[in-house]
């Protein structure tokens, strides 16, 4: 997990993100968001044998096709997201540094991991 602030677009913090991937997690799809459709990103995932599953931005001059089912898969993420902003602090960011918000997020996907297993 890497914070990014919030006015940054989502396609900027890929790259760290990408690259904090372990080397050894071999992945056949990324679906991501809108956010994320770049002729870049694209690029990368495809060279790197990872199939892109992202819907096109409805501003893009040249629909692209994605495969949709594995799209809908994304709502795991989405809804895990949902139980973190539940906890008021991760919410309303209480925390100032950086390194204790993340600390809290940290605490806080610990507590919804017990609650689901």
């Amino acid at each position: 997990m890497i914070l990014s602030a919030g006015n940054i677009a989502d396609c900027s913090a890929f790259e760290p993100l990408y690259e904090e991937l372990d080397c050894e997690n071999v992945l056949e799809a990324a679906a991501l968001d809108r956010g994320y459709d770049s002729d870049a990103i694209r690029a990368q995932l495809s060279k790197d044998g990872i199939e892109p599953v992202i819907p096109p931005k409805s501003n893009r001059k040249v629909h692209l096709s994605y495969d949709r089912d594995v799209y809908k898969e994304r709502n795991r993420v989405e809804r895990f997201f949902n139980k973190l902003k539940q906890f008021r602090r991760i919410a309303t960011r209480y925390e100032k540094l950086h390194w204790t918000f993340l600390a809290f997020i940290h605490l806080a996907t610990a507590m919804i991991s017990l609650r689901n297993s």
